[in-house]
C-alpha cells in the first residue's frame, strides 16, 4: 500500500514538473507593467479606438451571439442552450422582482440585467489565456541595445489589442452615469417632479415655523425653524449623495477589476501558468460578485429614487 502511494506521489511530482517546464518554455509571461489609461490601437476618423473599447465590443458580440443562438429556435420545452438562456433570464428577473417588487421590476430589469451580463462577460473574457498577448510590436529603435537573452517574444508587444474592459475607468463611469440618469428619469416619471424634489428640499418645518410666527407663537417657532434648518441640511446631503453614488459605483468596479488584472499579471510572471489556475477561479468568482454588486446597487438606487417621501417614512 505504501509502495502504491509512493508511486502515485512520484507520478504526481513528474506531472507537476512537466507542467512547470511546459509553462515556462511555451507559455511565457511578460514582465508586469501597469498602464492605467487604455492604449490606442487605431483610430476611426480621428476617434481613438482603445484596447478596452475593442474588448467591450467583443463582450457585446459574445452576449448577442449567445442570446441569438439560444432564442433562434425556441421550443415549448427548453433544451440545451435555450434552457441555459431561460435560466439566466429567470434568475435575474426573480432577483430584480424580489428587490424592487413586481411593478418596478418590469421597468428596471432591462438596465439591471444588461449591466450585470456586460460586466461579468467583460471580466470573464479577459481570463482567457492569451487574451492580452497579441498586439502591435515595438519598433527596432525601442529594443535596440537590449541583450537577446533578456527579451522574450511576448515582451516585444508594445500595445495589446485587448485589455479587460472594466480596467479602464471610462467604462464603469459611463455605466454609472447611464444608471444615474435612468433612475432620475424613472423617479420623475413615476412620482413626479414635486414628489421627487421633496427628497432633497424639505421645507415642512420652515413653513410650520412661519405659521407659528404669524399666529404669535414665539415660543415654539425658534425650535421649529431650527428643525427646518436641520431638514434642509439633510436634504442637501441627500442631494449630494445621489452624485456621490456615481463616484462610488465607478471606483468600486474600476478598482476591483484593475486589481484583479494586476494580480493575474504578477502571479503569471512569478510562477508557472498552471500554478495560477486557483487565482483564475478566484477571478471568475470575483468578476461575478462585482457584476452583481454594481447591477444590484443600480437596482437598489433606482428603487430608492422612485420611492415617495411618505413611503420612506
Amino acid at each position: 500500500m505504501r509502495a502504491g502511494c509512493l508511486t502515485k506521489a512520484v507520478i504526481g511530482g513528474i506531472v507537476i514538473l512537466g507542467l512547470a517546464i511546459v509553462s515556462l518554455l511555451f507559455l511565457p509571461s511578460p514582465e508586469p507593467h501597469v498602464h492605467l489609461p487604455a492604449e490606442e490601437v487605431f483610430d476611426i476618423s480621428g476617434f481613438p479606438v482603445t484596447n478596452c473599447i475593442i474588448a467591450s465590443w467583443l463582450a457585446i458580440v459574445v452576449l448577442l451571439a449567445m442570446f441569438i443562438v439560444g432564442t433562434r429556435r425556441m421550443k415549448l420545452v427548453p433544451k440545451g442552450f435555450q434552457n441555459l438562456i431561460e435560466w439566466i433570464y429567470e434568475t435575474l428577473y426573480n432577483f430584480a422582482e424580489q428587490a424592487a417588487g413586481p411593478r418596478k421590476a418590469r421597468l428596471f430589469f432591462p438596465l439591471f440585467a444588461t449591466i450585470f451580463l456586460y460586466v461579468v462577460m467583460a471580466a470573464w473574457l479577459s481570463l482567457i489565456p492569451g487574451f492580452d498577448m497579441f498586439g502591435w510590436v515595438k519598433e527596432e529603435s525601442e529594443i535596440k541595445g537590449a541583450f537577446a537573452g533578456e527579451i522574450k517574444d511576448i515582451d516585444l508587444i508594445k500595445t495589446p489589442w485587448l485589455r479587460k474592459a472594466n480596467s479602464d475607468i471610462n467604462f464603469p463611469l459611463a455605466m454609472a452615469v447611464i444608471a444615474f440618469f435612468s433612475w432620475t428619469y424613472w423617479a420623475i416619471r413615476m412620482i413626479g417632479v414635486r414628489e421627487y424634489s421633496k427628497q432633497f428640499i424639505k421645507t415642512d418645518n420652515i413653513t410650520k415655523g412661519i405659521k407659528l410666527l404669524s399666529n404669535g407663537d414665539f415660543k415654539s417657532a425658534p425650535m421649529t425653524f431650527f428643525m427646518g434648518g436641520v431638514d434642509m441640511f439633510v436634504g442637501f446631503l441627500e442631494f449630494l449623495s445621489r452624485f456621490i453614488q456615481i463616484i462610488s459605483l465607478t471606483f468600486r468596479l474600476f478598482g476591483n477589476m484593475l486589481a484583479g488584472a494586476i494580480l493575474i499579471l504578477v502571479i503569471l510572471y512569478l510562477v508557472p501558468w498552471f500554478v495560477a489556475i486557483p487565482f483564475y477561479g478566484l477571478e471568475l468568482l470575483f468578476g461575478f460578485v462585482q457584476a452583481l454588486i454594481f447591477a444590484g446597487l443600480t437596482l437598489v438606487f433606482s428603487v430608492i429614487a422612485t420611492t415617495q417621501e411618505s413611503e420612506h417614512e
